[in-house]
């Protein structure tokens, strides 16, 4: 949706984001237990008759009393140390994995009414990584007038390596949380870019293995213990991009009072200039309506494209079944933060109402609400 936004506002004068998305992110804290360990002991003499005996029974006792007590006070100091050794290397081997993770210095560029940003900012939630966001004024461009690819989301992990595309956004971040004998920079090159040209004579740029992770086949076997969830995972996720992103236009520019609503709400949450918000309000929601209607032919949609959004949706959970929680199982994987991203960018609109009161996702998506909010990706690291 945000691709075709762009080239009809670009026909009236500049290109502009679509869809309409609500940021929500949170901050965490890490919770850090300690242990401590404590012994003790007694020490038991005996004496015998005479004073000479009792006191050389008293000396040997005090002896031995002493000896036992150094003993035991020796142990004890030993046991300290290997313990508080043991509790230090668990503590700096937790304090790596934290710091693998979340020393990255991540910046995101983005249109924040973006639904291919919105699942980047999900992912990035769940998981607790903290970034930094740019956001792109979608007429000038200005942010990223420095990057070849011009499109958002764009992510510069510790300044120098970008990445490019959602999906290879969220498989290369992914595979670094698990496999992090490879640095972002080595996992970039598994997923290469290709450019061709569609079916409308436009030079497309696509990249190989984006929802793949790489990973061994012991890490492999890890993350999807039980038959075919990677590839049910690729599947949906894959679905996301090809399918449901392609509904959200159709359905938040679905009338005019619609399209008015979701260009108010793409002017205020984007950054634009004021004579390039009042353009892009007016004259944008007016392009973008007509647009939407030809979108509608162009994916075969029915006359009211409620249905559709309603369908793939319930399907969505269907596949989820009523035995799980998530895709992922009790906790969410990528096809879960994927869908979630891309549903998200209609909340505060007519559309997301009505998918909300009149299909079975809400219970799922309050879940993944929480799950993104509270960081809970943390636990998995």
């Amino acid at each position: 949706m945000a691709a075709s936004c762009g080239r009809s506002l670009g026909k009236v004068g500049r290109s502009f984001v679509d869809s309409a998305a609500v940021l929500r992110s949170g901050s965490g804290s890490f919770l850090r237990g300690t242990a401590a360990a404590r012994s003790s002991g007694r020490c038991y003499g005996s004496g015998g008759p005479g004073v000479r005996a009792a006191a050389l029974s008293v000396r040997a006792a005090a002896g031995r009393r002493a000896l036992s007590c150094a003993f035991l006070l020796g142990g004890g100091l030993g046991l300290y140390q290997a313990v508080r050794g043991s509790l230090k290397q668990q503590h700096l081997a937790q304090e790596q994995n934290q710091v693998s993770a979340g020393s990255l210095k991540l910046i995101l560029y983005q249109y924040k009414t973006c639904p291919f940003c919105s699942k980047v900012r999900a992912f990035l939630d769940y998981y607790g990584l903290p970034y930094d966001i740019v956001e792109v004024n979608p007429v000038m461009r200005q942010e990223i007038k420095w990057s070849l690819y011009r499109k958002v989301p764009i992510l510069m992990v510790d300044g120098d390596v970008q990445l490019n595309d959602s999906s290879v956004i969220i498989s290369s971040l992914k595979t670094f949380l698990i496999n992090k004998e490879k640095s972002v920079s080595d996992i970039i090159h598994c997923y290469p870019e290709m450019k061709s040209v569609n079916d409308r004579g436009k030079e497309v740029t696509e990249y190989t293995n984006k929802y793949w992770l790489m990973l061994s086949e012991a890490q492999t076997a890890s993350v999807y213990p039980e038959k075919g969830m990677q590839k049910e995972e690729m599947k949906w996720r894959q679905w996301a991009d090809d399918w449901l992103v392609h509904l959200i236009s159709p359905n938040v520019y679905r009338t005019t009072g619609e399209a008015l609503a979701s260009f108010d709400y793409i002017v205020r949450e984007g950054k634009f200039g004021t004579l390039e918000g009042f353009f892009a309000k007016y004259v944008g929601a007016a392009a973008m309506f007509v647009i939407s209607k030809r979108l509608k032919s162009r994916h075969n949609l029915q006359d009211d494209v409620r249905e559709d959004l309603y369908k793939a949706v319930n399907d969505w959970v269907a596949a989820i079944g009523k035995k799980r929680k998530f895709m992922g199982g009790d906790q969410p994987n990528l096809a879960d933060l994927a869908v979630f991203g891309v549903l998200r960018v209609m909340e505060g609109l007519q559309a997301f109402d009505d998918m909300m009161a009149n299909t079975k996702v809400k219970s799922w998506y309050r879940r993944m609400e929480r799950a993104t909010l509270n960081h809970e990706g943390r636990s998995q690291q």
